[in-house]
């Protein structure tokens, strides 16, 4: 186990590096899987194959694992087939990406095609999801690519062109005529992404919008409208942001039905305006819908050549010119909330948007994990672990340049979103309950960033906001507005000791600073100061018998003398100390280089051991002969270390059980450990820079210890 949380630690702090340098942004996307698309496509053309992609097969597993598993029926009689095989001509795109290049096959996916159709309506949103240059015509080789966000960076995922057919029809999306394929192809890319076709099913289409641009995506109920919501797609629209609408269904029949007013239930429309005209000596606010079949119109009031417009300045109607059959119409905002029953605002991240014209959200993103017996907490509910959970702190201090009458403040977002939870799917693993809370910093703590607020700050204070439910969703995304100042964001489970992986983001409309809170890297362990005249004459023959002819302690020795002083203790639970344990103890004494421990050294280490045993025992709150993964937390700060959240996260998974608690030998193997760790690394550090430089061997020569 310690090998594998070795390389896992290893990738996370090469992924921090990569990070700091730019890589995981959509100019320098991951290269999914590694495989790099521009080598790829070379060595097909060189060698004159078609690609065939290994890490995603024409395979059943690719389809799925229940409904679409190897063994369902729906399954039965699909090929996998390459465009140039199914019809004479095929296209990438043509004619620019549009609506109609969508329609939905045998997959429940309709949440992520709402969301391509919405891409064909911003171009250079697109060109960041479909890379441009791509052809069955030019350096054609049966390969393609796309780029997605995935929690916090641009991944460029590369697919073969087989597709699932049955009959010489494809089985999931195709585009209405059948000869363009980007849609089609656009979906492998996504399901390779997800682990298999049959995780697409079942979404919001929130989720496709963010993977598309990056952004950040809220959705309002209708029926519960903030009274600011009218100025809200105002200030969205005017940000770039993607809006959709729809009509809730009831029932499957309702499904693209088309009420009275010639609107369609269950269907995905886009807003495209919002504007205020003077009508009868009055203000009215009108919304701008667009139906992306093209056709079906709102025959409602405002609607195109409705008599409303009769009663307009000329000037408006010019401004807002309301056009004929085009699937775009007018209706009031009062029509709009009485008739829709919900709106999804994409907000774009400031590197979407190029044209000047758009003002932009400020945004910060930071990633974290929730670790059983560190950082899982819970909610409030569990007051006991509620505090160790991650915590992040906004500094808010300039207000709106608009704000609405009674909402003088800071507006901003946060978006708490779980990482890969659709691709667990087929381990039989499904979304956390998950959600946050958001507290005011104390005064005291002001401007401090290594700081961990502990157990007693949230016993004592309310929350000064939250999010508006903990959810089994992807993600959960509330919007605020609170006066300038300092706030902590803690996200959180449900449910404590629940492993998981998060992106927290703040969208704000002014710069912030936003960071995590953690404590500090530090060691301040006292030396014990002992001289050989400080040893009294019962130790000094205790240890001559101990020591044997020699008179000094190996590891070996040490091993047999702890064991047979901690088994008898019934007020502690230990399975005896191991002999790495022991070596790491004489290591860290061992001031002559024998591997041995003269008198002296011995009396040292027995006094830490003492010192730790009163320690153990004090913070055994409930008695249980052991630590549990909290109390060790406590602990490891009064043994004098203070490390950050990712650091505990290795102590428990380095030194806990599988119920998460820590027996006395492994309590004091650990603490004699990170005062080697410190030690060592305070010998080598190179003029107080926090920094060390070594070669192989010396590398190998100080982790071997």
């Amino acid at each position: 186990m310690a090998g594998t949380a070795m390389a896992g630690i290893a990738s996370r702090l090469k992924h921090n590096r990569d990070k700091a340098q730019g890589i995981g942004s959509n100019a320098r996307a991951v290269k999914y899987l590694g495989q790099d698309f521009e080598a790829l496509r070379r060595d097909c053309l060189e060698r004159g194959q078609l690609f065939r992609d290994e890490c995603f097969e024409a395979e059943p597993s690719s389809l799925g694992f229940k409904d679409l598993g190897p063994n369902s029926y729906k399954v039965r009689g699909i090929t996998w087939t390459r465009p140039t095989e199914l019809c004479s001509n095929p296209l990438f795109i043509h004619g620019g990406a549009t609506r109609t290049d969508i329609c939905q096959g045998a997959l429940g996916d309709c949440w992520l095609l709402a969301a391509i159709a919405s891409l064909t309506l911003n171009k250079q949103v697109l060109a960041r999801v479909v890379p441009p240059g791509q052809s069955f015509q030019d350096d054609y080789a049966g390969i393609f690519h796309f780029e997605f966000w995935q929690f916090g960076e641009w991944v460029d995922v590369v697919i073969d062109d087989r597709l699932p057919t049955r009959d010489g029809e494809l089985l999931f999306v195709h585009s209405a005529e059948g000869s363009e394929f980007w849609s089609a192809l656009l979906e492998k890319a996504y399901a390779k992404l997800n682990g298999c076709y049959e995780a697409l099913s079942g979404g919001s289409t929130t989720e496709g919008f963010e993977d598309f641009t990056g952004g950040i995506a809220e959705t309002h109920d209708l029926r519960q409208a903030s009274p600011h919501l009218f100025k809200i797609i105002q200030k969205a629209l005017r940000r770039g942001s993607l809006l959709g609408c729809s009509i809730d269904i009831t029932s499957s029949a309702d499904s693209e039905a088309i009420t009275s007013r010639k609107l369609v239930k269950g269907h995905a429309y886009s807003v495209t305006g919002a504007e205020q005209v003077e009508y009868d000596g009055q203000m009215v606010k009108l919304i701008r819908i667009r139906n992306p079949w093209g056709q079906v119109e709102w025959t409602g009031a405002w609607s195109d050549g409705s008599a409303e417009w009769r009663h307009v300045s000329e000037e408006d109607r010019d401004r807002l010119g309301n056009r004929a059959e085009d699937g775009e119409f007018w209706m009031s905002f009062r029509d709009f909330l009485r008739q829709y029953s919900r709106v999804e605002i994409c907000n774009l991240t400031p590197d979407a948007l190029t044209d000047d014209e758009f003002q932009k959200w400020a945004l910060s993103t930071f990633e974290g994990s929730w670790r059983r017996g560190s950082t899982a907490g819970g909610c409030r509910n569990y007051p006991n672990t509620f505090w160790t959970n991650p915590q992040f702190v906004i500094k808010l201090e300039e207000e709106d340049d608009d704000p609405d009458d009674d909402e003088v403040g800071c507006t901003f977002l946060v978006g708490l979103i779980q990482k890969n939870r659709r691709r667990m799917r087929k381990m039989g693993q499904d979304m956390h309950t998950i959600g946050f809370a958001i507290y005011e910093v104390p005064e005291e703590c002001s401007g401090q960033r290594n700081i961990h607020l502990n157990r007693s700050f949230f016993l004592r204070n309310a929350s000064a906001a939250r999010s508006e439910t903990f959810i089994n969703l992807r993600e959960v995304c509330s919007r605020f507005c609170l006066p300038p100042g300092e706030y902590l964001i803690l996200p959180s489970t449900f449910q404590p000791q629940e492993n998981g992986d998060f992106v927290v983001r703040v969208f704000s409309e002014k710069q912030a600073d936003f960071q995590e809170l953690d404590d500090p890297v530090e060691s301040h362990v006292e030396e014990i100061e002992v001289t050989e005249e400080d040893v009294g004459d019962r130790f000094r023959s205790l240890f001559g018998q101990l020591a044997g002819h020699d008179c000094e302690i190996s590891a070996f020795e040490l091993r047999r003398i702890l064991n047979k002083v901690v088994t008898r203790r019934d007020d502690i639970k230990t399975n005896g100390f191991s002999l790495a344990t022991c070596w790491n103890m004489v290591n860290l004494l061992d001031k002559d280089g024998t591997g041995k421990l003269g008198l002296v050294e011995f009396k040292i280490l027995w006094t830490k051991i003492e010192n730790y045993l009163n320690l153990y025992r004090e913070k055994d709150v409930d008695n249980s002969g052991c630590m549990s993964s909290s109390e060790i937390r406590v602990v490891v700060e009064e043994a004098g270390f203070s490390l950050n959240n990712a650091l505990h996260q290795i102590v428990v998974a380095r030194y806990g059980d599988s119920d998460l608690t820590i027996d006395f030998d492994n309590m004091v193997g650990c603490l004699i450990r990170l005062e080697s760790l410190f030690k060592t690394f305070k010998t080598l550090e190179k003029d107080e820079t926090g920094e060390v430089e070594m070669n192989i061997y010396e590398w190998l020569t100080v982790s071997m210890l």
